[in-house]
């Protein structure tokens, strides 16, 4: 796509692997410390991260997890991922795909558009859903979290089916801007964040600030979405 946009970075290309990395845990460390100071002024105290365990060996399937627990899963299936797909984790592609084949149903040929010049992309569109590695991983992680809240007894709950209206349209409007800057993006927090900071790049510090700031001014509108803070 023909966007205005900057050479792309590499901690490891300028700075070689091991300063690379330690760059990495400088930057992690200042955040650390940033959102510990902000922490304590605002609660008096670091809130634990302790999660209480109630249900022994079952919190292997119904959980919860350790943020520990969780962090360094994500870490090796995401590194699992990059040496089996050749490329870091995402998951907004395969919305635009699904899209894409959505509207060729009704005549639409997609091939025009710019987004897919692009020759992995164009190949992506001319072949089946079920070869899109990120279209798998996508349906898969959806079968996953309806079967991880099963074990969990999510579904014991009833479904608040009635919602006030400025909810809905919050969300819509929330979601619509959500999938049209992960286009722009390339990414979203998963592709463009997770995965960028994870291979080094500084596009994926550049998305966690402004993501950052971002979240700032969507906490301070959640309330007028009917949502609590």
């Amino acid at each position: 796509m023909n966007t205005p946009h900057f050479a792309p970075i590499s901690l490891i290309h300028q700075l070689g692997a091991v300063g690379g990395f330690l760059l990495q845990l400088v930057l992690l460390a200042f955040v650390y410390y940033v959102v510990t100071v902000i922490e304590k002024r605002r609660h008096g105290k670091l809130i634990s991260a302790k999660i209480e365990n109630k249900n022994g060996w079952k919190a292997i399937y119904k959980g919860p997890w350790s943020l520990l627990v969780g962090a360094l899963l994500l870490a090796v299936m995401n590194a699992l991922v990059l040496m089996i797909n050749g490329k870091p984790w995402g998951i907004t592609s395969a919305f635009a795909l699904w899209g894409a084949k959505f509207v060729q149903l009704f005549g639409v040929d997609p091939t025009e558009w710019a987004y897919w010049q692009d020759p992995a992309k164009l190949k992506a569109l001319k072949s089946p859903l079920y070869q899109d590695t990120t279209t798998v991983m996508d349906i898969s992680l959806m079968f996953g979290a309806l079967l991880a809240a099963a074990f969990a007894g999510r579904y014991a709950k009833p479904i608040q089916w009635k919602r006030p209206s400025r909810m809905t349209i919050g969300a819509l409007i929330g979601g619509l801007m959500m999938g049209y800057g992960t286009r722009l993006a390339f990414g979203c927090n998963i592709g463009a964040y997770f995965s960028g900071i994870a291979s080094f790049s500084v596009h994926g510090w550049i998305w966690f600030v402004f993501a950052f700031l971002g979240s700032i001014i969507g906490v301070k509108l959640r309330p007028y979405c009917a949502y609590k803070n």
